[in-house]
């Protein structure tokens, strides 16, 4: 059996994963649930797990904050994240996997075997996980909103406005949606080809422009109006005219 340990934040997805486990039937041995960095470092080192269910963001800190106190340990790691951003950082970690959220139990599933399939050839393990990320890439962005998560495709996302540590993200069906992160939380996680940071409080899709102002305005397709800032501007002309 392989001695597993959940750490993750969320009560409700830990339920979750823990009851994807259980119908996959395979031989993992659930030893413990942690909520926070400091519960897992103490229940890691008591326990001794073979493999850990790891979430990014904890209640006092991120993993990678544990992984640096446990550093010393062996066990293997499969990261639950709802952001493409943390992979090559994943890999740096040695991880065997990484799973999106909202967690899919064909990946889920997946992900196990590789524990066991994965020797102690470090460069074979690269291999195998950077290829997975390669696979993996999303055309997609999932947001964590106060009743649950959102998905929002890169190519119906207009653009995103930031305030007061909110953001929100406009779709072309006329939706929005808001998070409670600031604007900088997102824009590594929109691809570089579509969108473009032009103000301190702006992401803009390229596709929807319409037109630009020589004023400082770019204007959407929708007729909705976006500041270029000063500095943006040279940067967004080349951009459109790509």
């Amino acid at each position: 059996m392989i001695k597993t340990l959940i750490v993750e934040d969320e009560l409700y997805i830990r339920k979750g994963l823990i009851s994807m486990i259980t119908s996959l039937k395979k031989e993992i041995d659930i030893i413990g649930e942690c909520e926070s960095v400091k519960e897992a470092i103490t229940v890691t080192k008591a326990c001794k797990p073979d493999l850990i269910f790891l979430d990014i963001n904890l209640k006092d800190g991120i993993a990678f904050d544990f992984l640096d106190q446990v550093k010393d340990l062996n066990f293997q790691v499969i990261f639950i994240t709802a952001y493409d951003q943390y992979a090559l950082q994943a890999i740096k970690n040695g991880a065997i996997d990484y799973i999106l959220k909202p967690v899919d139990i064909d990946e889920l599933n997946e992900a196990i075997d590789r524990v066991k399939l994965i020797t102690d050839n470090r460069s074979n393990h690269l291999e195998i996980v950077k290829n997975q990320l390669i696979e993996k890439r999303r055309e997609y962005i999932v947001l964590r909103l106060q009743e649950g998560y959102q998905i929002v495709r890169f190519d119906t996302l207009m653009y995103c406005q930031s305030d007061k540590g909110y953001t929100t993200f406009y779709t072309e069906d006329k939706k929005s949606y808001i998070a409670s992160k600031p604007i900088k939380d997102f824009e590594n996680q929109l691809p570089e080809n579509l969108f473009l940071r032009t103000h301190q409080s702006y992401v803009v899709n390229l596709k929807f422009i319409d037109k630009y102002d020589k004023t400082g305005y770019a204007f959407l397709k929708s007729g909705v109006k976006i500041p270029v800032s000063i500095r943006k501007r040279e940067e967004f002309v080349s951009r459109l005219l790509l």
